[in-house]
């Protein structure tokens, strides 16, 4: 009786209008080949990061930050070419005005 454990992205969709990549993972698991389980891991990636923004005690801004592209150097090479597909410029210029828009008080 063998047990076997495999890993496979199984659904890969594009969501909204900032073209968020939701990836979902499965973890197969099989006895002398026969699938006896399944469970799944979902992560979301945005076409831009903000990093470097820090807050007042008032909570408003002290440092605005700055936006960068997201790293998906770690993904497959099939979410890359995805996420190099749908995340235009113009995409994520909206992106990160929408999200520096909720930021203003």
């Amino acid at each position: 009786m063998a047990l076997t454990e495999e890993t496979v992205q199984d659904k890969i969709e594009v969501v909204g209008d900032y073209k968020a990549v939701q990836v979902r993972t499965a973890t197969v698991i099989k006895r002398d080949g026969v699938e006896i389980s399944r469970s799944f891991h979902r992560h979301v990636l945005q076409c831009s990061t903000l990093t470097g923004r820090t807050y007042k005690e008032d909570g408003t801004i002290d440092n605005a930050g700055t936006w960068g592209d997201t790293d998906i150097s770690g993904e497959s090479t099939e979410v890359q070419a995805i996420c190099n597909a749908v995340w235009t410029d113009a995409v994520k210029t909206a992106y990160r005005t929408a999200m520096d828009a909720q930021e203003t008080p």
